[in-house]
């Protein structure tokens, strides 16, 4: 058996050398730095090093849970994720599904292109984007409201505002990219599928009910599952772009207080015990989630 598979590795060892980068990658930096998760148990000292910190048990765990921020900090996290997904997970593929039943193919290129492109865009062009698109004196939003008898709106500056803001930029910036997936997947089902459906008289609704979106749903629920095991990590760069003092009350979320204690406050141990926690929750949401995928739908990651 091992001289079978020996002659395997030999006879595809051109195979094993294109994997072996990726590997490597993964290796170094995902698996290797597990080693320093242990000082979210210790009370780390940069002199004493990893290995000869002393070791302080839950301590940390028990300092964040009992901090007035932590709830806080949880309720803003969760809040934001599900907002997002809730709004930005269909977005895609309605679109995919409007994009496919164009027949111009020069305006389906153009609204491709169209809807890609803020994709490109750079967080800190995206942030400044937004900032300026809703300055309460320039702003374009602002102007319009106040050509129509309104008040400008101080955007930035309202707790309210913050999470719809984060999720429709993001909406708008990925959106097209998003959709591509779904395209592909389009792309792959049986016009004979299509063909019967039209000589069995079914309507072009009838055949997206019945066809399209059946075809669709393996690829929606890997996805689905996929940023169920990201619900606790919102993207640090745009929130802690879109932070100000007035806002930091609906803003403020794991990541960017992990980067404030951590790397500015330099308590590496709490900020490890924080970080160490909200992976371990998105694991097991990941675990739970292609649990129930498997059970309902036998779709699932494995």
């Amino acid at each position: 058996m091992i001289y079978g598979r020996l002659k395997s590795i030999r006879r595809n060892w051109d195979l094993y050398v294109l994997i072996l980068p990726v590997i490597a990658y993964f290796f170094i930096f995902h698996y290797l730095p597990m080693y320093g998760v242990q000082i979210a148990f210790k009370e780390f000292m940069a002199v004493k090093g990893i290995g000869g910190s002393p070791w302080v048990g839950l301590k940390h765990f028990e300092r964040f849970f009992n901090s007035y921020y932590s709830w806080r900090l949880i309720r803003n996290t969760l809040g934001l994720s599900l907002y997002q997904l809730v709004v930005s997970f269909p977005i895609p593929i309605i679109l995919a599904l409007l994009i496919n039943e164009v027949r111009n193919n020069k305006f389906k290129r153009l609204v491709q292109t169209v809807t890609y492109s803020p994709h490109f865009l750079s967080t800190v062009v995206m942030v400044g984007l937004i900032l300026v698109f809703l300055s309460p004196k320039n702003g374009m939003i602002n102007l319009v409201i106040i050509a129509l008898g309104g008040d400008p709106v101080y955007f930035m500056a309202e707790t309210a505002w913050f999470k719809s803001i984060y999720v429709f930029s993001e909406v708008w910036q990925n959106a097209g990219w998003a959709s591509i997936i779904y395209l592909a997947a389009l792309a792959g089902i049986d016009p004979q599928l299509y063909e019967a459906a039209v000589v069995d008289g079914a309507s072009k609704m009838k055949r997206i009910i019945h066809i399209t979106i059946p075809c669709l749903m393996p690829t929606a629920i890997i996805l689905l599952i996929l940023n169920f095991g990201h619900v606790m990590s919102v993207g640090f760069e745009k929130v802690f772009l879109m932070q100000n003092n007035l806002n930091l009350e609906s803003s403020e979320v794991i990541s960017t207080y992990v980067y404030k204690n951590g790397l500015v406050g330099a308590q590496y141990s709490f900020s490890a015990a924080i970080g160490l926690f909200n992976s371990v929750i998105n694991f097991t949401l990941l675990i739970v989630v292609n649990s129930i995928s498997k059970r309902i739908s036998q779709t699932s990651l494995w």
